[in-house]
């Protein structure tokens, strides 16, 4: 297949201080890079998809890269992760879990601690769709204080014959986070869950 054909990119970022309770020494931050390409799919149903996961490759490593340097360059600081696509009306749902493999394997390639599971969603939808997406610790998911999500989309994406994919990385547990578990200065790192 051809190289995506992008009509967009936007890169959201957060920085979060306090969430009621004290203000913290270091914030977190949280950041998002979406971008909106022609989904070569659309309209019809294609038996053959899978080929194109290749092609997103390269995209999920500019994407993750650009992420990295919009959180403050470190790869090293990032804590946690997740992806996330919105298929537009003329697609279907499995259109976006083509972006399940570019960008996941994206993440974790450029992410020294990064064993664990990228968590995921996708849904269909039109322009102004918003979308959870799910974070977890990078290098280990039972690390309760980094279950967390941020929302993202454009206003104008996507349109019928698009899809929105995104990446989404955290420097940090969510601030004030207090309810036990495994802690992320315990992490063991061997297995992508402990």
């Amino acid at each position: 297949m051809p190289e995506p054909e992008i009509r967009k990119t936007a890169l959201q970022i957060e920085t979060i201080w306090h969430e009621g309770g004290p203000a913290a020494e270091v914030p977190l931050k949280k950041g998002a890079a979406l971008v909106v390409i022609k989904n070569p799919f659309a309209g019809a149903y294609h038996a053959e998809i899978a080929g194109f996961m290749d092609d997103l490759k390269p995209l999920g490593l500019r994407m993750a890269r650009e992420l990295i340097d919009a959180l403050g360059g470190d790869a090293a600081a990032i804590e946690g992760y997740g992806k996330g696509a919105i298929v537009g009306a003329a697609g279907e749902i499995e259109h976006g879990a083509l972006w399940h493999v570019p960008g996941g394997y994206a993440m974790r390639e450029l992410l020294p601690a990064s064993a664990a599971i990228v968590p995921s969603t996708k849904k269909l939808g039109g322009p102004g769709t918003r979308l959870d997406v799910p974070i977890t610790h990078s290098n280990a998911s039972y690390v309760r204080s980094h279950f967390d999500a941020m929302e993202v989309g454009l206003a104008d994406a996507p349109k019928a014959d698009e899809l929105l994919l995104v990446l989404v990385m955290t420097t940090g547990p969510r601030i004030h986070a207090r309810v036990g578990g495994l802690k992320a200065e315990d992490v063991k790192g061997e297995d992508g869950l402990r």
